[in-house]
């Protein structure tokens, strides 16, 4: 069996708990018109959706959460968590899933557009690699 810690993020309060909430946004007239020229092109493409990726993205900032249910120590009971890594759920985890991201693929060759932020391109010769973050 495998059991997942999940942060009640909906119990998070903005300037309080975090700074900012994110949800990288893609411009979907900027993927029409790549595969509109894709298709012009005859580019053969392939697709693919990451389905775990708010999990185990980089804190810049200290975050402690209650003991979850069931697994309350007994001698400290009102002890905290301090995070290493955002879970699912909490507020900062978009944010730095896609700094993490963004820096590994920064860090391979990618250039990342001005006009969209969340879309990330590497030329192989004659091969373009987009990579397209959204939500």
């Amino acid at each position: 069996n495998k059991s997942r810690l999940v942060v009640r993020g909906y119990r998070q309060e903005e300037g309080l708990d975090f700074e900012e909430s994110f949800a990288p946004i893609a411009r979907m007239e900027a993927m029409r018109i790549f595969l509109a020229y894709a298709a012009h092109k005859s580019f053969t493409m392939f697709q693919m959706d990451v389905k775990t990726a708010f999990l185990h993205g980089s804190l810049k900032e200290d975050v402690y959460v209650c003991q979850p249910e069931g697994f309350i120590d007994a001698d400290h009971p009102s002890h905290v968590y301090k995070l290493k890594k955002a879970l699912y759920g909490l507020k900062q985890a978009p944010r730095a899933w896609y700094d993490e991201l963004s820096t590994f693929l920064l860090q391979n060759n990618f250039f990342k557009r001005t006009i969209n932020s969340t879309m990330f391109i590497r030329r192989f010769h004659e091969n373009i690699l987009v990579v397209q973050v959204c939500r």
